[in-house]
């Protein structure tokens, strides 16, 4: 099985930074691709950046300029920096991973992290 593991949330000012990171183990052949979404309360959950097997990153609207994500492949990790944060960036985060398996793409969740941002 995988697991994900993600640390780094927590209450910052407007402004402030907060650095995310996921870490993957168990049974992994190859990820495909990482991303972090995000779920406030009584929305959806959308997308905020992914980072493709490749390195192809994409970014939601509302956080270009301001987030960036990485990955070091060698510790299955992706991080997500966020600077410039704005309390409408509060949410719960979870990272996600696409493993490649013999009869597809299989997508692994994080337990989700609360970041916090208050004016």
């Amino acid at each position: 099985q995988v697991q994900l593991v993600e640390s780094g949330g927590g209450l910052v000012q407007a402004g402030g930074s907060l650095r995310l990171s996921c870490a993957a183990s168990g049974s992994i052949f190859s990820i495909n691709g990482m991303g972090w979404y995000r779920q406030a309360p009584g929305k959806q959950r959308e997308l905020v950046a992914r980072i493709s097997g490749g390195g192809t990153t994409n970014y939601g609207d509302s956080v270009k300029g301001r987030f960036t994500i990485s990955r070091n492949n060698a510790k299955n990790t992706v991080y997500l920096q966020m600077n410039s944060l704005k309390p409408e960036d509060t949410a719960v985060y979870y990272c996600k991973i696409d493993i490649l398996r013999p009869l597809g793409s299989v997508d692994y969740w994080g337990q989700g992290t609360q970041v916090t941002v208050s004016s």
